[in-house]
């Protein structure tokens, strides 16, 4: 099961990158230092995409691997990936920021490999405008002036502006949120919209308050195509882990691959797995829109194309202070 970290006192460390110092460990959550030679821990932010890493642990597939894993919870994608630079952690689950792993490939070049990303568009729906239910904007274009938020974190607050300026607005202001309190800020009359993530949109269109201005907004203004995927989140394990326990990191893999296998088959039956890593109300979990997943040996050449085009507007936005290829980073087996 999980383990449900809190702030230590005097704990920050700060990621530099880039023309923009981007604090990317702010507000760290410390994770327990690696103690056990046989544990291995891995982050995940809890959101509905780290759903592999959940169901192996709710259905032993690790333990059945012979494998002692620890999911390890944090309050942001940037805090996981800060725990993996700092040691103390061995990976990062689906739904990890993969613009927040760039930077710490940055910061610690060959940190780690990736092994399965989440590819999203408007047919696997996980980006969104939300905007109140009785809200009369109509389009994206029409939110200039307007109070419009975004989930926490550097690559939330990017793609929000670029959506919104690729929509004729200039200089946006986006303010960050946590995203379990968008519908709460729309529905209180706070916000005027919000950049987020699913299941926000759901849980706000099933309670009434909230309805989706336009899904898929990520592959449409930043990759330019609808159908393109986009690979937002990614899970990972560090090249430590790799090299010096390769036996049990290939046991691991193997065991997420297995998990990410039985997801793809048993959607309405992983759902539950949604209970007790999220904030997901169990009422809901049945219409929540499930990620999808691409595993390290199932990218093709368009894939990788797209998930560089992706990195590279964090590089043309002097994000990142170098380009970051995609490729290299991606597990071989």
């Amino acid at each position: 099961m999980s383990s449900s970290l809190s702030n230590k006192p005097g704990r920050r460390q700060f990621l530099q990158a880039g023309a923009a110092s981007v604090a990317v460990g702010a507000g760290l959550m410390s994770a327990p230092t690696i103690a056990s030679d046989d544990k291995i821990l891995i982050g995940y932010w809890p959101i509905a995409s780290g759903l592999p890493l959940y169901t192996a642990l709710e259905r032993g597939f690790f333990k059945e691997a012979g494998l002692n894993v620890e999911g390890v919870k944090f309050a942001s994608a940037q805090q996981v990936a800060e725990a993996m630079i700092a040691g103390r952690t061995h990976g990062s689950a689906n739904g990890t920021a993969s613009a927040a792993l760039g930077l710490a490939e940055i910061v610690s070049p060959g940190l780690y490999k990736i092994i399965c990303s989440n590819p999203s568009n408007h047919k696997l729906i996980l980006d969104q405008f939300v905007v109140p239910k009785d809200s009369p904007i109509k389009s994206i274009a029409e939110l200039k002036g307007k109070r419009v938020a975004s989930g926490p974190g550097i690559q939330n607050v990017t793609l929000a502006k670029i959506i919104l300026e690729k929509n004729g607005i200039v200089d946006p202001k986006v303010i960050e949120l946590p995203i379990g309190q968008h519908v709460p800020a729309l529905a209180a009359d706070q916000l005027d919209a919000v950049y987020t993530l699913e299941p926000t949109g759901t849980a706000g269109r099933l309670k009434g308050l909230t309805r989706v201005l336009e899904n898929g907004v990520i592959s449409k203004y930043v990759l330019g195509a609808a159908d393109a995927p986009w690979f937002g989140g990614s899970a990972s394990v560090t090249t430590s882990l790799l090299k010096d326990r390769p036996d049990a990191a290939k046991k691991y893999i193997a065991a997420y691959v297995r998990a990410v296998d039985f997801v793809r088959k048993n959607p309405l039956e992983v759902r539950k797995h949604l209970d007790g890593f999220t904030s997901i109300d169990p009422s809901l979990v049945n219409e929540v829109p499930l990620a999808g997943f691409t595993l390290y040996n199932e990218f093709t050449a368009s894939d990788l194309g797209y998930f560089q085009k992706f990195f590279d507007v964090f590089t043309e936005r002097k994000i990142f202070s170098r380009a970051v290829p995609v490729k290299p980073l991606i597990y071989t087996g």
